[in-house]
């Protein structure tokens, strides 16, 4: 009871602006958890948050993060690859590795330290903060690393959101499908593609859907290949091997998604997890923004920006290529 008391402050704090992200979202086409994670951030950075709300803070941050993570397995499933075929899920699979080894070695040739490339790599190629939030423990990276990751991907997914259906028009003139994998296999969140898609239609925006849940789906083997990585770097440089940590709600996730996909779960149950999800994450990233130092991050100055800009050119121009060969 007493625990409980002194998460209350921080987690209503967290709560209230996650419904005011929500309100506005319905206002402002862009975003729920980017509204969450931005006012966040101009609270934390304006006023501070006093230390009675850090344990409600760190509670959203880490615990809610972490259930809203597993409960997106209820939503994904692999009959969804049929959907797209052979052409779709190989698309996803290329794009998804070259993303990976590109943020990582373009992060090391600008200076970025090891933690904070693999958390972009896995952010921009996989489902943004949820992948964010299951790297991040795997690879023992730093609460600072995890905000400046989080807050970055974000912002980034909030850009291409109104940007890539302009794409989408001028050279596909918004084809359903040849759009919707522009979309789906660029967009860092889902929430992010759901919103990008509704600027186009119904269609395009359900079809993209698909393409992004399919990325989701590799999210188990992108924590593994990364932890494992950062463990051969730490073997490599130290006399000590790094006990890889793999989070409890990353095997939930892929056991949510294999009961999903084999039809235990019904249908009703994965559109409430869904819901569930989406709002323990945005509650998690008022968390996140609270945390996060705006001092730090204009320290990076234009290192950070051109990271960014380099990422999402290179995500855009490898959908292009693969969308002009199959599509």
């Amino acid at each position: 009871m007493g625990k409980m008391k002194r998460i209350l402050p921080g987690f209503i704090l967290c709560l209230l602006i996650a419904i005011i992200s929500q309100v506005l979202s319905f206002i402002i086409p862009v975003g729920a958890a980017t509204f969450s994670i931005l006012i966040g951030l101009m609270i934390g950075n304006t006023f501070g948050v006093k230390s009675n709300y850090q344990i409600g803070r760190k509670f959203a941050e880490s615990t809610l993060l972490e259930v809203s993570i597993f409960l997106l397995g209820a939503t994904v499933s692999v009959q969804m690859i049929h959907l797209l075929g052979f052409k779709g899920l190989l698309m996803i699979v290329i794009q998804m590795t070259l993303v990976l080894i590109f943020t990582i070695w373009i992060g090391k040739k600008l200076g970025f330290g090891i933690n904070f490339s693999y958390l972009m790599a896995s952010g921009n190629a996989v489902c943004g903060s949820s992948a964010i939030g299951a790297t991040a423990p795997a690879i023992h990276a730093t609460q600072e690393e995890k905000g400046l990751a989080v807050t970055i991907v974000n912002l980034m997914g909030t850009v291409l959101m109104f940007i890539l259906p302009l794409i989408a028009a001028v050279l596909y003139h918004s084809e359903t499908l040849p759009t919707a994998a522009l979309l789906g296999s660029t967009l860092q969140s889902v929430g992010q593609v759901v919103a990008s898609g509704s600027l186009v239609n119904d269609d395009v925006k359900n079809y993209a859907t698909i393409f992004k849940l399919i990325r989701v789906i590799f999210l188990v083997a992108v924590v593994i290949i990364l932890s494992n990585s950062k463990r051969k770097t730490m073997t490599d440089h130290t006399n000590e091997k790094l006990k890889v940590k793999f989070p409890w709600y990353v095997i939930g996730f892929a056991a949510l998604c294999v009961l999903y996909s084999i039809g235990v779960l019904p249908s009703w149950l994965s559109n409430v997890s869904n819901q569930s999800s989406h709002l323990l994450e945005i509650i998690a990233l008022a968390a996140i923004g609270l945390n996060v130092n705006i001092k730090y991050i204009l320290q990076q100055g234009k290192k950070l920006s051109l990271y960014a800009l380099l990422i999402v050119g290179f995500q855009i121009l490898v959908a292009i290529m693969f969308i002009q060969v199959w599509y």
